[in-house]
């Protein structure tokens, strides 16, 4: 069995917001599995333990650019959050964008094949980690072109959204982006919901409904039900517009004579995981090595 430890446990922890034994437990439980634990806790803690969804360790700036029938969003990270407001590192983030818009590069790797002031864009971020002292680099881009509308909202510099809607009012695409940035949809409409996001919540929502103890009939349904509704949760059309949760963003648009296409989200470090020091072991780690000198 994977020994649990207590850099596990207070990862776990700032991950879900749950007890500090229930953590153990579910890793426990879970044999170490950081994922599987997780899901664990919200089968016993129901949505308690989701909080880990808006949360994030990696540090970096989100920046957006539209220039015509074109926009981007482009992340890049650094090692913290000093760098982050760094106004060198911001410069060079927003000049990438731009690069995004006007060149449409397939990937990172030709964007960093792109020429940016006389040098290619790599050669000018080695140049600025050198000047920092710090690593840099370039995540990841989302790119729209489109006869249609383009709306970008940023908040702060660690969220940010790209909408492509219709519409005669500019300010419908600038209420979406804010309503995105504020509610995080997975997907225009429950339908485009991906399949192993659904697959995850009917598990999850299986293994509450059998440790209820009524009949098949009645647990598949509420299984159904559970689905059902994390399908209009996530998906932007069915979720109480922010502005007016008395409508949905699908009424909201009927009303403005509007729709939206497509949207792209980015929180910085989403998905990326940051290397947990345990720095008592490091302080002994370093006593013990002074102690063979």
């Amino acid at each position: 069995m994977a020994a649990i430890t207590a850099s596990m446990v207070a990862e776990l922890r700032a991950k879900t917001d749950a007890p500090m034994m229930e953590c153990k437990k579910a890793l426990t439980e879970a044999e170490g599995d950081m994922s599987r634990a997780e899901e664990l806790l919200r089968v016993k803690l129901g949505n308690k333990a989701s909080k880990a969804a808006s949360r994030v360790t990696a540090e970096g700036i989100i920046v957006s650019s539209i220039s015509g029938n074109a926009g981007a969003l482009v992340e890049l990270n650094c090692e913290t959050d000093f760098v982050a407001k760094n106004d060198d590192f911001n410069a060079f983030a927003k000049q990438v964008a731009e690069l995004v818009v006007a060149h449409k590069p397939a990937d990172v790797a030709e964007l960093s094949a792109l020429t940016l002031n006389g040098q290619t864009v790599d050669a000018v971020r080695l140049a600025l980690v050198g000047k920092i002292g710090e690593n840099l680099s370039i995540r990841r881009f989302v790119r729209f072109e489109t006869t249609n509308k383009l709306a970008a909202y940023l908040h702060g510099t660690r969220i940010g959204v790209l909408v492509e809607y219709t519409g005669a009012d500019e300010q419908v695409g600038k209420d979406v982006a804010m309503h995105v940035a504020a509610m995080k949809p997975v997907s225009l409409s429950a339908s485009d919901v991906p399949a192993e996001l659904i697959a995850k919540e009917r598990s999850i929502a299986e293994q509450k409904a059998a440790e209820s103890g009524k009949p098949a009939d009645i647990v598949a349904k509420m299984v159904e039900g559970s689905v059902q509704k994390y399908l209009k949760e996530v998906s932007l059309l069915n979720q109480p517009f922010v502005k007016n949760d008395k409508q949905t963003i699908e009424q909201m648009l009927k009303a403005a004579n509007a729709s939206v296409q497509q949207f792209a989200l980015f929180v910085v470090g989403e998905g990326i995981e940051k290397r947990q020091d345990d720095f008592a072991a490091e302080v002994a780690a370093q006593v013990a090595a002074a102690k063979q000198q």
